[in-house]
């Protein structure tokens, strides 16, 4: 008797999740997954830029003008689905062996809801570096 009388209090004494809770975990998890799903995108978008900037790198740019290079990324991007970055976008710098390294950088702002909205900072370089 007195057995159960000690079970019966350890039970009152558990409580599981309240509804208040569960909302709050609720509208976090709907946050967090409207953020990745408004931010994949432009991540998206940025790793087809690096990848169509590190096959410019395997043509000889060294031996290409500032133009034919702009031009080359521009057909490139065009196939890629790249939107945000054109060619005059470019960064050209001529790198010690000889040849030439494209780099660019941009900003991204991708509104979250009402007046929220995140700003990305990207960067690549056809060096990798």
């Amino acid at each position: 008797m007195v057995n159960k009388l000690m079970h019966m209090q350890r039970v009152k004494k558990q409580q599981g999740a309240t509804l208040l809770g569960m909302l709050i975990v609720g509208a976090f998890v709907v946050f967090a997954a409207l953020v990745v799903m408004k931010v994949a995108p432009a991540y998206i978008e940025f790793m087809s830029v690096k990848k169509v900037l590190k096959a410019m790198q395997s043509e000889s740019l060294g031996t290409m003008t500032n133009k034919e290079i702009k031009d080359s990324f521009e057909k490139r991007a065009s196939i890629a689905y790249v939107d945000t970055v054109k060619g005059s976008d470019l960064v050209i710098e001529k790198a010690p062996d000889g040849g030439a390294v494209v780099s660019v950088s941009y900003e991204v702002v991708k509104p979250i809801m009402g007046n929220v909205s995140v700003l990305i900072d990207f960067s690549a370089r056809s060096d990798g570096k």
